[in-house]
């Protein structure tokens, strides 16, 4: 086996034809399978439980009010979707290119660096974002009150890189452990507001019950459109459902695993995002919460328990380095698997000996050393601006993972293949329904005006350096592919 080539076979489902052979991704070699199950389980958990959620809340919750948890119900649906589609092509063809090589696969070398480069757009943002809210999670303790922004922002990426850079093994405890803090903190809030809310105990001078909802304007108090509009800040909460899709290339038995670990996921987002927000709104009225606090910080915060709001934030802040870590990781898997087709810079396909693509983690790192100088230029605006950006990355992903999954489907249906037993239901219905919706968001952004309305504006650039990155890459495409089958 080379560095360059490797075979990929399908678990679940053979060729339907003796003249049909199994796909090849270049970008599969070298990786060690030390992921367990329970490493796989606790990435799905994370990826569903982010700084979306522990930070972004306290904000749309100030603005949509109660209505909040019927945005998140929403959208944890069409994620559930996506994440589904992505389970049905792992138990065909396991990964670590993940929707890029099966875009590689159903549409061509355009279609994986199209996906390629949109889900970096996500991971590179995303990742400014991450840094931002580990920054503003560190200022709630006086000690870092007087450290600027930036400068904590710095310490934040080079601990995680640091830590990300030793091996697969390494990566997947950390997040198992980040995992099992940030579920834990919230089925703690879960029952402690559970009783807040039984009890009527007051917290801050409120009573916990309905009449926070029906005696500030209902569940709608400021209508229904900052509802709709939040909807794409909700989306970036839901962003590394994806990750566990990743993961599957890199652990043994995928077939077993994965369809546990990705249904899990719909319950988790309705227990605790849906529930989460729900029971914020019943503890306090809406208006208590902000933008500049984890809303669960805030509850404590009322609460006047000592200790306990430092806690809850110590468990964002953890959050936020969580989903820093996972998106260092799937951009390196990303794109090594770009690099070997040529598509990606050539340094980001290195490995090390820990089977790490460094190369590329380092490329994503360096967009968040520019996301430090954001938080110099700019800390009361970073989260927002990079969000909206975030969000165009992840709403492009995952519309071209359900790309894949009609195309997928299509073949299918025409005998090229045998789709697994575990599959996304009501295709081809689902991933149309779901890629209108992506579309909506998109609208729904330029609606809201501000900076929303400038990045949704922003897409002819993206898709114009999108074209222009490809007739620069396009022969190296070509000779690569030439390589591969010579």
């Amino acid at each position: 086996m080379t560095d360059r080539v490797i075979a990929a076979e399908p678990l679940s489902a053979a060729p339907a034809s003796p003249a049909a052979t199994p796909h090849v991704d270049a970008g599969d070699a070298g990786y060690r399978k030390d992921l367990k199950s329970r490493h796989i389980n606790m990435i799905a958990i994370g990826g569903a439980i982010g700084t979306g959620l522990f930070l972004g809340a306290g904000g749309r919750m100030s603005q949509a009010g109660p209505s909040l948890f019927i945005a998140y119900a929403v959208c944890g649906v069409f994620a559930f979707f996506v994440v589904r589609a992505l389970g049905e092509l792992v138990l065909y063809r396991p990964s670590s290119g993940a929707f890029v090589s099966y875009a590689r696969e159903f549409m061509g070398e355009k279609g994986a660096y199209t996906a390629g480069w949109l889900y970096f757009l996500n991971w590179s943002t995303t990742a400014v974002a991450d840094i931002t809210a580990a920054a503003t999670y560190a200022h709630f303790w006086s000690m870092f009150s007087d450290v600027p922004q930036w400068i904590l922002a710095l310490i934040a990426l080079a601990v995680v890189l640091a830590a990300n850079l030793i091996s697969v093994k390494y990566f997947g405890e950390m997040e198992f452990w980040f995992a099992i803090i940030k579920v834990g903190a919230l089925v703690a809030f879960m029952l402690i507001g559970i009783f807040l809310v039984v009890t009527s105990h007051d917290v801050g001078g409120s009573t916990p019950g309905l009449a926070n909802i029906t005696d500030n304007g209902g569940v709608f108090p400021n209508g229904m459109m900052p509802m709709l509009l939040l909807i794409q800040g909700v989306v970036f909460a839901y962003a590394s459902v994806e990750l566990c899709g990743v993961a599957a290339g890199e652990t043994e038995n995928p077939e077993k695993i994965m369809p546990k670990a990705i249904n899990s996921i719909m319950w988790r987002v309705g227990l605790f995002y849906v529930g989460s927000v729900v029971l914020l709104a019943l503890i306090l009225p809406y208006t208590a919460y902000s933008g500049d606090q984890s809303p669960f910080v805030t509850v404590f915060d009322k609460l006047g328990i000592p200790g306990a709001a430092g806690v809850m934030n110590l468990v964002v802040l953890t959050a936020a380095l969580s989903s820093l870590n996972s998106g260092l990781y799937s951009t390196g898997r990303i794109l090594r698997s770009m690099s070997l087709s040529g598509s990606a810079p050539k340094f980001t396909g290195v490995m090390n000996k820990g089977g790490v693509p460094y190369g590329g983690i380092l490329l994503t790192a360096a967009f968040g050393v520019m996301g430090v100088g954001l938080n110099y230029v700019m800390p009361g605006e970073a989260f927002e601006l990079v969000l909206n950006f975030a969000s165009i990355g992840i709403i492009g992903t995952w519309a071209m993972i359900m790309v894949c999954s009609l195309l997928f489907w299509r073949s299918a249906k025409e005998g090229k293949l045998t789709r697994p037993g575990y599959n996304l239901p009501w295709a081809p219905y689902t991933q149309i329904v779901t890629i209108v919706f992506l579309g909506s968001v998109l609208v729904l952004m330029w609606m809201d005006g501000g900076i929303s309305r400038t990045t949704v504006n922003c897409l002819p650039l993206i898709a114009a350096a999108l074209v222009g990155g490809w007739f620069l890459v396009r022969r190296r495409v070509r000779a690569t592919a030439g390589s591969h089958q010579s």
